[in-house]
């Protein structure tokens, strides 16, 4: 059996009382937390929230908290050697991700031989941890940031056997799925739209103003498109539409015919 997902478009959200849409272009962003190996038994690294500036201003009015949060306190040694954990998923708006930013608590701590000591952070709390990142972000696309925190070199030592945290952390980002849009005419057309690769289908309707759709969340891969329209038109099919991660596939006008 097909495994049906069912998607309200990304681009166009379908109101069931109304039948209208509305245009938010939006994708998906993910953060993940990861780590090199570092010579302590733990470091526990409390995070709070994550943020994130799709401006180059970097006032506060420009900064905008990730909803959906796993907040907690992290050992960044259990995230080690290609091994990471989810901090938080959701959705963001198309243009640059210029930066993002931890916030994090004051549970901060190391383990040495047995003994847990306070890991000291002096503006990480007020202002959080900045990262520059420069991603262009296309509606429709799913996109997963690693948060590379190396502990070894974010632990300082101080001289009185404290210790303070300098972090030094590497984002990188993946673009991990496509989408396909399109139009469709005449609106009063309706189609149900399918995008079908082995045994998955996402399927959503246009929208019933302009015409437009969108399948976002796609798997990079050859998909087979059919638009089954209400009764009174011919549905159509289109083999062998291609979609590559990071990238939306713009299809030629579907024109339906009345049968």
């Amino acid at each position: 059996m097909k495994k049906l997902v069912f998607v309200i478009a990304t681009l166009f959200v379908i109101s069931a009382c109304e039948e209208e849409n509305t245009t938010n272009e939006m994708a998906s962003l993910k953060v993940h937390l990861t780590d090199a190996p570092a010579a302590y038994q733990e470091v526990l690294i409390d995070i709070e929230e994550v943020r994130y500036n799709m401006s180059e201003e970097e006032g506060e009015e420009n900064w905008h908290t990730l909803e959906n949060m796993n907040a907690g306190v992290y050992n960044l040694l259990d995230f080690t050697n290609g091994i990471d954990t989810l901090l938080v998923e959701d959705e963001i708006p198309a243009g640059t991700l210029h930066q993002v930013r931890l916030i994090l608590g004051d549970d901060n701590q190391i383990k040495v031989d047995g003994e847990y000591h306070d890991i000291q952070t002096p503006s990480a709390q007020q202002s959080g941890l900045k990262l520059n990142v420069q991603a262009p972000i296309v509606a429709g696309i799913t996109y997963e940031i690693w948060l590379d925190f190396d502990a070894g070199r974010s632990i300082v030592e101080k001289g009185n056997g404290g210790y303070l945290l300098k972090p030094v952390i590497r984002a990188y980002t993946e673009e991990l799925s496509g989408a396909i849009s399109g139009v469709i005419e005449p609106v009063e057309a309706k189609p149900y739209i399918m995008a079908i690769m082995n045994d998955d289908t996402i399927a959503t309707y246009a929208d019933t103003i302009s015409g437009e759709y969108l399948l976002s969340g796609l798997e990079g891969g050859s998909y087979d498109m059919e638009f089954e329209p209400v009764d009174g038109y011919n549905p159509q099919i289109v083999n062998d539409v291609d979609v590559v991660n990071g990238e939306v596939t713009t299809m030629d006008t579907i024109t339906f015919q009345m049968n």
